[in-house]
């Protein structure tokens, strides 16, 4: 592979939703609105896992962002450990992809 194929190749990767979330504070702010933070840390497990280690579970998985939004909007239980998440079926599909954007790329602050 060239290196041009490189270049074309990591910005795909970027433009589907693998980067980092497009708004940070945005995305931290729908997750405390959304009482997120109260069952989540970004690296350590509170009631739910940290949002680090959702990140590298679905690391280099092509389909991770809608795996991950899916999940915030259908809850469940089972991945992680037997506690259910609440589903977060309110939120619209580009706030739930901003959401499992911001989990995947570890819930930066900035």
């Amino acid at each position: 592979m060239n290196l041009k194929h490189l270049v074309l190749a990591a910005m795909g990767w970027l433009a589907s939703g693998s980067g980092f979330a497009a708004d940070p504070a945005a995305a931290k702010a729908l997750a405390a609105k959304n009482a997120c933070l109260a069952c989540h840390a970004v690296d350590k497990k509170l009631v739910g896992p940290a949002y680090q280690e959702v990140a590298a579970k679905h690391k280099g998985q092509a389909d991770a962002v809608a795996k991950v939004a899916a999940r915030i909007k259908s809850g469940g239980s089972g991945l992680y450990g037997a506690v259910p998440m609440p589903p977060q079926a309110a939120l619209k599909d580009d706030e739930l992809k901003l959401l499992a954007e911001w989990v995947l790329a570890g819930a930066p602050d900035k």
